[in-house]
């Protein structure tokens, strides 16, 4: 019994000797990949023809690997846009006027970044937005004027003290003199500093009391949650 593409098999065995690929034959012409196995078993390829193939495979599956890539990122990016319009959703049935909202959550920032040992309230990080959000909730909050918030940095050693300086002074509204020291890590001589780190800066107000204060909500707040 004759194949339903028996009539194309002259066809593709030209293409075939032409050093054309089964995948591309099957493409071009709709024939099964096995009927085209059977065809070519006996057809030898020449060096240059199998060189050619196996280029065009390299060259497939870069391009196929290309757009995998290219779909994977559109995916990503639209997961993206959903979790932040989700998050803005919720900002939306919050009020943030309200001073108890904001100290829960500068008490939940706290819980996880800020020292608990030291007999003061500070926070110490490398990202200026959470610097920006702790200064400005303990304004809010606590009433702390700009001349008791006090910095510390902690930089690498072949990073510029005054650039960085000026850096964190910019980033957080502050004065220069509100930055009063600045430690150099000896253990990174020699090694090379990424431009986008600029070393962590350590806010402080001085009062414990605030300290004191923060921890208990946190950690009520946290309890209350379970327990329910």
């Amino acid at each position: 019994m004759k194949s339903k593409w028996f009539e194309l098999k002259e066809e593709a065995i030209k293409l075939r000797e032409n050093g054309l690929s089964i995948g591309k034959i099957e493409h071009r012409l709709g024939i099964s990949r096995s009927t085209l196995s059977d065809w070519f078993k006996n057809i030898e390829l020449t060096s240059i023809q199998k060189k050619r193939l196996l280029k065009d495979w390299h060259d497939g599956l870069v391009k196929a690997r290309k757009k995998a890539i290219q779909w994977h990122n559109t995916q990503k990016e639209e997961r993206i846009r959903e979790a932040k319009n989700q998050a803005l959703n919720i900002l939306e049935n919050i009020d943030l006027k309200k001073l108890d909202i904001l100290e829960l959550a500068l008490a939940m920032l706290y819980l996880g970044e800020g020292a608990k040992k030291k007999v003061e309230t500070s926070l110490g990080n490398s990202d200026p937005l959470i610097l920006q959000f702790f200064i400005v909730a303990l304004r809010k909050i606590y009433n702390i004027k700009t001349e008791k918030i006090k910095c510390d940095l902690y930089l690498r050693a072949d990073q510029n003290p005054l650039k960085m300086r000026r850096f964190w002074a910019k980033q957080l509204g502050l004065p220069l003199k509100n930055f009063v020291r600045i430690n150099l890590d000896k253990r990174t001589i020699g090694v090379k500093t990424y431009s986008y780190y600029k070393g962590v800066c350590s806010v402080r107000c001085g009062t414990v009391a605030i300290q004191r204060k923060l921890i208990f909500l946190a950690n009520l707040f946290c309890e209350r949650m379970i327990s329910q």
